[in-house]
């Protein structure tokens, strides 16, 4: 993944570009017909059940709305929520509420879908070793809040980009002419190029899986639909030398079963890509 600082700057990005498309030259109903001066109250209310994530975000977008917006956070990033539950009040210009509300609650519905979701996967994996993973399968332009999610709902980053993590795939190996070529051109470019990149390859079969590890410094193996039987079979073969990931369809009928093949992780796109957002609301009190 990529450093907190670049990961902070991605959250303002997020929030700039937002409040841009959203609010434009000025939120004119707000403006059409509530004073300057007028002064308000909200509450994040829950009508659903689920894990709540994004708390801390929309406190960065109320910060970045208006710094003099005041938060009063009731239930933090990660807790179980119900029906009913209030999350946080914010209280100040009643315009700068306003103005806030739809990114707010955009983000906060989405992220709280996807740590729900990625809670479910996690108590799946209970009792084993494996843990799960995300994938780059997410909303273009709002990456980095749908990977936070996925970390809040405890689960786990893969590669934040195609700029932080080398991952050779079946496409990659059929271009650079097989796999052995793949990793060696790897290797040399990152030598070149002075990177310190880990170097994941896909593994489409056992015998690509033997193949690759005929290769030094592989970091992972991503055993891609894979069978369980196969799949014990490359862990076997493996054994240790390198890091071992799962994917392909997983879903929660069979989560369970690759992970006590012994998997160091399973990937699973559905945890960004296949959600339904949670329903959230910010009323007036």
């Amino acid at each position: 993944m990529i450093s907190e600082t670049q990961f902070q700057n991605e959250l303002q990005l997020i929030i700039a570009n937002a409040i841009r498309e959203d609010v434009g030259d000025g939120d004119h109903s707000s403006l059409a017909c509530i004073p300057v001066n007028a002064k308000g109250k909200a509450k994040l209310l829950v009508k659903d059940e689920g894990i709540i994530a994004g708390v801390a975000f929309a406190q960065m977008v109320f910060q970045y709305v208006d710094p003099e917006l005041k938060t009063e956070v009731m239930i933090q990033d990660g807790s179980p929520v119900k029906y009913g539950d209030v999350v946080f009040y914010v209280e100040g210009s009643s315009q700068s509420i306003l103005k806030a509300e739809r990114l707010v609650l955009n983000a906060m519905q989405r992220m709280s879908a996807i740590a729900t979701k990625t809670q479910d996967f996690v108590s799946l994996l209970d009792g084993t070793d494996t843990k799960i993973l995300d994938t780059r399968k997410t909303t273009p332009g709002i990456r980095a809040l749908e990977k936070w999610a996925v970390k809040i709902g405890g689960g786990e980053n893969h590669r934040f980009a195609l700029y932080d993590m080398i991952m050779l795939k079946d496409n990659h190996i059929d271009f650079a002419g097989g796999i052995t070529k793949a990793i060696q051109k790897t290797k040399d470019y990152l030598k070149e190029k002075g990177k310190d990149l880990k170097i994941i390859v896909e593994a489409r079969n056992l015998d690509e899986v033997d193949e690759i590890l005929q290769s030094e410094g592989v970091y992972r193996i991503l055993l891609d639909n894979f069978d369980y039987d196969e799949t014990r079979e490359a862990v076997k073969r493996i054994g240790g030398k390198c890091q071992t990931e799962s994917s392909g369809g997983i879903n929660e009928e069979t989560i369970r079963q690759y992970a006590e093949c012994g998997v160091d992780y399973i990937s699973s796109g559905a945890l960004t890509h296949s959600v339904y957002n949670m329903d959230l609301s910010l009323k007036a009190v």
